[in-house]
This record gives structure tokens, sequence and C-alpha cells, in this order.
């Protein structure tokens, strides 16, 4: 019998299907890995190499673990000015060491931060003057540094705005033709704000070069994770933008460093956005007036300390032979002065100007505001000669 070639191509429909290319998987490379990225352990023992992250320069490690003990001292001083009443309220970020200095170290001093209210440490490894940071916390100005100076924005307390600000930035930098990236840091409470998914959703589009840092600490204020999201990490809402995502071990600094390294290459290199999802947890409460004991317990932060990052990261450089007691020492005696000299400076009264509040707002004035500076400056005059 005799088959026909048209017969032939009836019969063998499975040899068709098979000869057909298979479409590539539009989200191939964009999803994180199953576990958070650890190079070392708890204990602070290297982990089997990575061609994927490979260990940061060691200088770069030391560096790092000098910039976490001064944070860490800056963070218990602030605190304590916060109970002096130095402070109105202070949001501490112990436990975080390893996410607030390695955001720092990945990006050049010509990049840009967005913080939240808790990265005042961030700000400080940054190098801008602890008294600075601190005025937003103190109330006496919404902003101590200069934000176009220091090529970091002013903290924001509403969740996840910079978000928007950071796309927005960005995209202006890289439209100018500079290789400018943005950091974003949030915390795990702002990806369920809105503004979270605009701000990435816009950056993922137009190829923005930020880099959505968050820093999953378990808790936005009081609500658990568990409350907040039903996705398999908080990384994997990358995919949903079609930019890619990882999760890191936020408590080990060597691998903090080596992925935010990898994100910040990624958004510089003009391929758009990349969203880093931390695992780490925060050891004080959410600030000075908060009673964290309400919806956690002691034993779930006592598991947390055995998790150190800076202990971990002291370990590894001991037995590197980059670190001895000797430079230990020298470390925390920087920080101690430093700490004393926030102390010292801080005990000091801020001269505030009332009629400060009127600056800034427009840059020319309009004929409303200059009325109402005019009403206040007249009152304060009266003020001061019923005084006298």
């Amino acid at each position: 019998m005799t088959t026909t070639p048209q017969a032939a191509r009836r019969a063998s429909p499975r040899t068709r299907r098979s000869a057909t290319p298979t479409a590539p998987d539009p989200a191939a490379g964009l999803l994180p890995q199953s576990e958070p990225v650890r190079l070392l352990n708890p204990d602070g023992t290297l982990l089997p190499a990575r061609a994927d992250y490979p260990e940061p320069p060691v200088e770069a490690l030391r560096e790092m673990y000098r910039r976490m003990v001064v944070g860490r001292r800056f963070d218990t001083q602030a605190t304590a000015l916060t109970k002096q009443g130095r402070l109105a309220v202070y949001p501490s970020s112990r436990g975080q060491e390893a996410c607030q200095v390695g955001g720092v170290l990945a990006l050049r001093d010509d990049d840009w931060v967005f913080p939240t209210y808790r990265e005042s440490m961030a700000l400080t490894a940054r190098g801008i003057d602890p008294v600075e940071v601190l005025t937003l916390l103190r109330g006496d100005w919404h902003c101590g540094y200069d934000p176009a100076q220091r090529r970091t924005a002013p903290q924001c307390t509403p969740l996840a705005t910079q978000c928007v600000h950071a796309a927005g930035l960005a995209y202006g930098e890289s439209y100018q033709g500079r290789d400018t990236v943005a950091m974003v840091y949030i915390g795990d409470g702002a990806t369920s704000e809105g503004d979270f998914h605009e701000g990435v959703n816009f950056a993922a589009v137009f190829k923005a070069p930020v880099v959505y840092f968050v820093q999953n600490n378990r808790y936005a204020i009081s609500v658990p994770l568990s409350r907040q999201t039903a996705a398999p990490s908080l990384a994997h809402k990358g995919v949903g933008y079609g930019i890619p995502s990882e999760q890191v071990d936020g408590n080990d600094p060597m691998a903090v460093l080596a992925v935010l390294t990898r994100a910040v290459t990624h958004a510089r290199a003009g391929k758009g956005p990349f969203l880093v999802e931390a695992h780490t947890y925060r050891m004080e409460p959410h600030t000075n007036a908060d009673d964290a004991s309400r919806y956690r317990d002691a034993d779930e932060v006592e598991a947390w300390r055995d998790r150190d990052p800076l202990a971990r990261l002291e370990t590894y450089l001991r037995g590197r032979d980059v670190l001895d007691d000797t430079v230990v020492a020298e470390i925390a005696e920087q920080a101690e002065t430093y700490a004393a000299q926030l102390r010292d400076r801080m005990n000091t009264q801020p001269t505030v100007d009332p009629l400060s509040l009127f600056d800034h707002v427009y840059a020319e004035p309009t004929a409303q505001l200059v009325e109402q500076r005019e009403q206040v400056r007249a009152e304060l005059a009266a003020a001061a000669e019923e005084d006298a």
C-alpha cells in the first residue's frame, strides 16, 4: 500500500508538534532562588564558593565591619538620646546592620539613596553628619542635610512614596546619559502599598536604573509578614513587573554585599531595575513608642540574636587574619568617640527660627505667603515686647 505525503502528514501529528519551536519562558532569569543567598554560616564559617555571587574583596568586608560597629554604637546612642528627651522618636535598625551598611557600600558616591525613617544608620555610614541625620527625628527641621549635595533624598516617613521618587530620578538621570543608580530602602510593609507597585512598574517599563532593596524584618510595626502577603517571598513580586529579583540572608554581611553589588551592576548597565529582598530582623521595638512584647515573644527575639550579623562577620575576618584583638579594640574606640561627640552635640539646644516655616515652600513666594509671613513676624515682635 502506498501512502501519499498528505496521508503521512495526517497520520503523524505528534511528529509535527515536536518540530514546532518552543516559545521562550518569559519568566526565565527573573525569579529569585528558592532559598536566600548565603555565603557565611551563622557561626561565621565560609560556605562553598559560588560562581553567581563571588566573595567580595576582603578589604571591602573589613570596611563593612568597621562601619557596622560604628553604626551599631550610633544606633544605641540615638536610642539613649530618645530616653533622655533629646529626640522625639527614634526607629532603631539594630540587627539590620548588614543591610544598612551593605546597601551604601554597593553604591558609588554619585549614586542616589532613597531612605525611610529607619535608615539613620545607613545615612551615617554614607558619611552624613549624624546630627544632620537626627534633625528630622529631633523635630526641628524636616531634613537636616542637603539632599542634592549628599545625593540622598530626605528620609521618607509615608510608606513607599520614595519608590516613585526614585523611579523618576533614575529615569531622568538615564535620559540625560548618566549611569547613576538609585537605591530605594523599604521595609516589608511598604510592599503592600500602592506606591511600591507604581514605582516598580514605571521603573520596569522605562528601564530606570533602580535597585529596590526590601529589608524584610518580619513586621510592619505589629503586622507579621504572614498577614501581608501570600507570595512565596517578597522577591517573587518582581516577576509580575518583568524584572529580575533575588532573596538574600540579610544577616550575612558578605552575601548582602555580593547580591547588592550584582543588582547595582545590572541597573548601571542599562538593564532596568532589580528587586532584592533581605531576610533580617528588627531586634528593638518599632520605635521607642512601641511595645513589641504585645505581638512577639522573647524566644523569637533571642533566636535572632544568635544570628547577629556583626558577630558573624567578625568571626570570619578573624579567621582570615584580617582582624585581631588590637584592631577590634581600635574600631570599638572609634565607635565610642563617634557616640560621645554625637552625645555632646545633641545636648546643645538647637536654634529654631519660626519664620523658616515659610522657606522653601515656593521658589518665588506667593502674595498670600508673604502676607502670612509678615503676620507671624508681627506676632513674634509683639510677644518679644511683652516679655521685655
